[in-house]
């Protein structure tokens, strides 16, 4: 007990810097295309290799995505932003300096909403703004700290990001898996976010420890308490469940150091993820050290009417609510109906065709249990839902059984690439007609007597056992249920 009470002297206070890949054609500032799949440095121009006189176009496909954003995240955009120079040294930063934007982001004061653990969360968004991406670094027979050599690839500067910024309202790392997979989640809706790229979504996180009576009724922490506590960045981090990890353990490496007396330094950490732990990268920077200045060759950008102008499509939240009234779902079906747009897209499809509690328990509970288990996406199949449609119709129009369909043609169209008509004509499993299912009923019951008489004696598991001979006899094609009918019938 003496343990526990130990443990709670101390909170943890996080904030977030999550880096937005916006999916665009071309890079930010230039022509050159964005696609991943490309040979190292052959995606590159003087523009985004920052030689000297190149001159930056501002991509105004970025700009509509962020605004999408800020939208989406209730966010205010002011009637002028502008981009700003931010000035240091790193290989992977071709020009030694990043255009992005400083003290007049093109998203401000915004919310999102997510649930952990049943509980409703909310957590302000301070701002988000645009940026070009540096290059990316390929650290060869290590990490970054025990790597040989390390080579850089800068296919990826100059790919639009946009760094969205929380306050530091977090007060546990479960509470930041559970925001990034809502974030995740809208990003994909608005269609402005490939989750599927390689570095598409980074985040680095701002982490201190203070003390719990520093922590308000409502969550909130004093700035005094924020000032006087030392934090640390920790980079490096690619994944929801990575965040939770590297967060987890570097609450736990902060909290045991203050309890033996050390101090906490100020400093820049990088997740080591393949050890599970966060090691010293360098200093933390402050404000002062990046020398902001303005973008000399990119003029104030003036969009705030865009807001009004720009559609967004139905969100997460609102989308599962309207299956839930429209359709009549369940909170845990809507749920799993609206984890994605492709998803959702789909399950309205097959409801508009069928009927909607059928068309919930295919898409929701058959088809994506069978994905999982593979650990496949819906994106994998996204040019053979047509199938998956006809599949259902064959169970709808009762053609085959639902267990055939589920435990044999599914699992065949997701292994082998199959079409479910050739599915079943190969294995047979047309239903059976009416005379065939009556003649393996009357079989069964003459051949199996002791459960005939089980059955009598009102034992429940004889019937299970007659339906189970009779669907044998039939290669499964008859429908369980109709046979139980029938055997109860011709017993009786």
């Amino acid at each position: 007990m003496a343990q526990a009470q130990e443990q709670d002297d101390l909170a943890v206070v996080i904030g977030l810097e999550v880096h937005v890949q916006l999916e665009t054609d071309t890079k930010i500032f230039c022509g050159c295309s964005t696609d991943p799949s490309e040979e190292p440095n052959t995606q590159t121009c003087p523009v985004c290799l920052g030689l000297p006189g190149a001159l930056p176009v501002l991509n105004e496909s970025a700009v509509e995505a962020a605004v999408k954003v800020g939208k989406a995240l209730d966010a205010s955009i002011p009637e002028e932003t502008r981009f700003h120079r931010k000035n240091y040294y790193y290989p992977d930063l071709p020009k030694n300096f990043q255009i992005t934007q400083y003290d007049d982001p093109i998203c401000q004061d915004g919310e999102l909403e997510f649930s952990v653990e049943g509980t409703r969360r909310a957590v302000g968004i301070r701002r988000a703004h645009l940026e070009e991406d540096p290059g990316s670094l390929k650290h060869q027979g290590g990490s970054i700290d025990t790597a040989e050599y390390t080579l850089v690839d800068y296919n990826r500067a100059g790919v639009p990001l946009l760094e969205i910024v929380t306050k530091p309202d977090f007060r546990g790392a479960e509470e930041v898996r559970a925001f990034l997979a809502k974030l995740e989640e809208v990003l994909e809706y608005l269609g402005v976010f490939d989750s599927t790229r390689d570095g598409s979504l980074r985040i680095d996180a701002n982490l201190s420890v203070v003390d719990d009576d520093a922590v308000e009724p409502d969550g909130a922490v004093a700035e005094e308490a924020l000032e006087s506590a030392n934090r640390t960045e920790v980079k490096n981090i690619s994944s929801h469940k990575g965040a939770e990890k590297a967060l987890s353990y570097e609450a736990t490496r902060q909290k045991n150091a203050i309890r033996r007396g050390r101090a906490v330094e100020q400093e820049t950490r990088h997740w080591d993820e393949s050890r599970g732990i966060t090691v010293s990268m360098r200093s933390k920077e402050e404000e002062k050290d990046y020398r902001y200045f303005e973008e000399a060759d990119l003029p104030p950008l003036r969009v705030a009417h865009w807001k009004d102008e720009i559609q967004i499509p139905e969100l997460p939240d609102a989308r599962r609510e309207r299956f839930q009234t429209e359709y009549g779902l369940n909170s845990e079906a809507a749920d799993k109906l609206t984890t994605t747009k492709q998803v959702a897209d789909f399950y309205e499809d097959v409801a508009a065709a069928f009927d909607p509690d059928l068309a919930a328990t295919w898409v929701a509970d058959e088809l994506l249990g069978e994905l999982n288990y593979r650990d496949m996406d819906v994106t994998e199949i996204e040019g053979r839902l047509d199938e998956v449609s006809r599949l259902i119709e064959l169970v709808a129009t009762d053609e085959i059984t639902a267990k055939n369909a589920r435990e044999t043609v599914l699992r065949e169209m997701l292994d082998d690439g199959a079409d479910p008509d050739a599915v079943v004509e190969r294995e047979g499993l047309g239903k059976s007609s009416g005379d065939e299912i009556q003649q393996a009923v009357e079989a069964a019951i003459e051949e199996n007597p002791d459960a005939v008489e089980d059955y009598h004696d009102g034992e429940g598991g004889a019937i299970n056992f007659l339906v189970g001979q009779v669907m044998q006899k039939t290669g499964g094609s008859a429908d369980p249920g109709d046979v139980n009918q029938l055997l109860r019938a011709e017993l009786e």
